[in-house]
């Protein structure tokens, strides 16, 4: 008979007489004996359910490498349901590897959105070497018709897709919109009929509003309000930097390749950048494996849960918020909300401001101001794209600044830092029309201000229509402000140059400083307005 003997199971004293020095005994591993060689020991030095539980022991010490490989698959399971570290525990700030995520974010926004107005543009640096080919016989007026059909698709598409982007990924927005308006300008450069060209040139002004919802959105995920107007104004140059490239890419591939290639180019650089968005940019934070940036309202439970270091459970878009139809979110969040519309009736006079000094200055230097010719009128104004973009920058960082430091409502003290602006947006525009005309860089000096004080109100009037609504309705408000927005900029069309046929160039700008003292009237009932966060964490 076999049985197991385990020699280090006895008892401390075990083997010794009452009175006398216990008797040492070594440990010993366990070994297979013939029960003839040693006889079995007494039942009460050696308990049956003592040999057991020492025997599992053993035999548990005897397969560490099972034991061990267990446990750390229990770790990696643990750690797999961990939310990764947003926040550094002890200084409360931002930890380093979601900032350099976070910072990949913000580049793919503001390169992808430059790209889109690589598409948009194109076309307007193109149209020269188009009109000089025989084989198109296009003409200006062609041209013309080209054009004019891309305002009134983009305006209407921006409404729509940002009421749509709601429930549709931002990333796939951004990306996707983007490579569908690259192969609409690959194919735009492949046709040479007017239709096709109408056609395919509407197609591309409403795949062009697919992109300020979108980045809209990832912006109010990845960065809380605190911050928000220094990133946004930062992403907003994306229109100067688009703008700035569009030239120099579609003009000299239009002039030195043929004007097709005024058109690829652009189509071919937004498939690519399109495509590395679509497979590398994500929603939001949580989307990422991060916590979210800021919490609406957070039940005791799951703040246990976050301190003990399980992920909370929070819905990707707000803590609180409920799915809802288009239609519903629409309605419920945005249109229902009055301090949007006095956004909007802003947004309109805003750009009445910005497309009429846009579209008519240069007339205004050469019928008022004794400037020769349109290039030299054209050289006074370009500084105009450049102090905006500088504008947009400093009203973020003042906006946020203004916040962190004095108490209130976030939006209402981004609509004050506007609401300054706008003052001296009226101001640089009577310099301008006052400004006697032998004063050629100080002509300069003061356009450049009027971009300086008109693109920082252009910026901050969407973010706060961004920051008034919660995450779930960030597009379907953004998409109506700039909808609102582009019927303002048709109005400083027609409407303006009737003015000025009519009345002259005083009753022009008569009318857009109207429009400067109209937006300051609608702001003044904001001035106090609470972000959507704030609200929630007061309820």
């Amino acid at each position: 008979m076999i049985v197991a003997q385990i020699s280090d199971i006895r008892p401390k004293h075990a083997g010794a007489k009452f009175g006398q020095a216990p008797v040492k005994r070594f440990r010993t591993p366990l070994r297979i004996v013939n029960a003839a060689d040693k006889p079995a020991r007494p039942s009460l030095i050696n308990p049956p359910h003592r040999s057991k539980c020492r025997l599992r022991t053993r035999l548990r010490a005897s397969c560490p490498r099972a034991i061990v490989s267990m446990q750390r698959r229990q770790v990696l399971a643990n750690a797999a349901s961990l939310p990764l570290q947003t926040f550094e525990t002890k200084s409360g700030g931002y930890t380093k590897s979601f900032l350099l995520v976070r910072m990949t974010v913000f580049l793919s926004i503001l390169l992808g959105y430059a790209c889109y107005y690589l598409t948009r543009n194109s076309l307007t640096f193109t149209a020269p070497a188009m009109v000089a080919s025989p084989a198109l016989g296009l003409d200006i007026t062609s041209i013309g018709v080209i054009t004019s059909i891309f305002p009134l698709c983009y305006g209407c598409s921006k409404f729509v897709s940002g009421v749509v982007g709601d429930v549709l990924s931002p990333s796939i927005m951004l990306g996707g919109g983007l490579m569908a308006t690259g192969l609409v300008n690959v194919a735009f450069g492949a046709s040479s009929t007017l239709p096709v060209f109408c056609f395919l040139w509407a197609g591309n002004g409403i795949l062009q509003g697919f992109g300020a919802p979108s980045c809209a959105k990832i912006l109010t995920s990845w960065f809380a309000a605190k911050e928000r107007g220094t990133y946004w104004g930062m992403w907003n140059i994306a229109h100067n930097l688009g703008g700035f490239a569009a030239p120099i890419l579609a003009g000299t591939a239009a002039r030195t390749l043929g004007w097709n290639w005024g058109l690829w180019a652009p189509g071919i650089i937004a498939l690519s950048v399109g495509l590395l968005i679509i497979l590398t940019l994500k929603d939001s934070p949580e989307a990422r494996g991060f916590s979210p940036v800021e919490h609406l309202e957070a039940p005791e439970t799951d703040l246990q849960k976050t301190i003990e270091g399980a992920a909370p459970e929070a819905p990707p878009f707000g803590m609180q918020e409920r799915n809802i139809s288009l239609l519903d979110n629409l309605f419920l969040n945005v249109l229902s909300n009055p301090f949007i519309w006095g956004l909007a009736f802003t947004y309109f006079c805003v750009y009445v401001v910005r497309q009429g000094i846009t579209s008519w200055s240069v007339f205004y230097l050469i019928k008022e101001k004794g400037v020769l010719d349109a290039g030299a009128a054209a050289v006074r104004v370009s500084g105009m794209e450049l102090g905006g973009l500088f504008g947009s920058l400093i009203a973020g960082r003042i906006s946020d600044w203004y916040i962190a430091t004095s108490p209130g409502g976030a939006v209402g003290k981004r609509i004050q830092v506007v609401m300054a602006y706008l003052i001296g947006v009226a101001a640089m525009l009577a310099a301008f029309k006052a400004v006697p005309s032998g004063l050629p860089i100080l002509q300069a000096i003061i356009v450049f201000m009027i971009g300086f004080f008109l693109y920082g109100p252009q910026m901050l009037i969407g973010l706060c229509g961004a920051e008034i609504v919660g995450r779930r309705s960030v597009g379907a408000s953004e998409g109506f402000l700039g909808w609102i927005a582009y019927l303002g900029a048709a109005n400083a069309g027609v409407p303006l140059s009737l003015l000025v046929q009519q009345y002259g160039w005083n009753a022009f700008f008569a009318a857009l400083l109207l429009a400067c003292a109209a937006a300051i009237v609608l702001l003044a009932p904001i001035t106090g307005a609470q972000s959507h966060v704030q609200r929630s964490m007061n309820q």
